[in-house]
């Protein structure tokens, strides 16, 4: 069943490059104050790198602006695609952490796993954006396609802040 609002973030483990290496993050970290969570496909594929990421990027301080404490997105790649893409495209700069969701696991629980074999995609994460306050999701919009970003735009979550 894929999330909704009203629903509870689940529990589980994500992933990113702290000092010392890979470092887990539990979602529960992620439940306190407004949150803007967003997901994608894959970290350096085209819509993620050239739509979505630039969306948040050029909104953060907007977020922010309305109270957003923090700005976060999931992809499921290991910690060390997500640290470069980051670096890449400048959510580092923004303040925006990317976050691995490496096995899936975390996207599974969410309900927004899907698979496109013909480019290599097993597991991957539907593009969506969320606000969760306080663990609990008020907005999530999720895309019908993965190669499209309009609901899931940064500017489209604003509006709903």
């Amino acid at each position: 069943m894929t999330i909704k609002a009203g629903d509870k973030l689940p529990e589980g483990q994500l992933l990113r490059v702290g000092e010392n290496g890979p470092e887990s993050i539990s979602t529960t970290e992620l439940t306190s104050g407004r949150v803007a969570l967003f997901g994608l496909p894959g970290a350096f594929t085209g819509t993620c790198t050239n739509a979505h990421m630039p969306s948040f990027v050029r909104t953060a301080d907007q977020f922010r602006d309305k109270g957003v404490s923090r700005i976060v997105c999931i992809t499921v790649n290991d910690p060390f695609v997500a640290a470069a893409w980051a670096e890449q495209t400048g959510a580092k700069d923004a303040g925006i952490e990317v976050l691995a969701d490496a096995d899936g696991s975390l996207t599974k629980a969410l309900g927004l796993d899907f698979d496109a074999p013909p480019v290599g995609f097993q597991g991957r994460c539907k593009r969506f954006a969320s606000l969760v306050t306080d663990g609990t999701f008020d907005v999530v919009d999720v895309e019908d396609s993965p190669g499209t970003c309009s609901v899931s735009a940064g500017e489209a979550l604003l509006e709903k802040v």
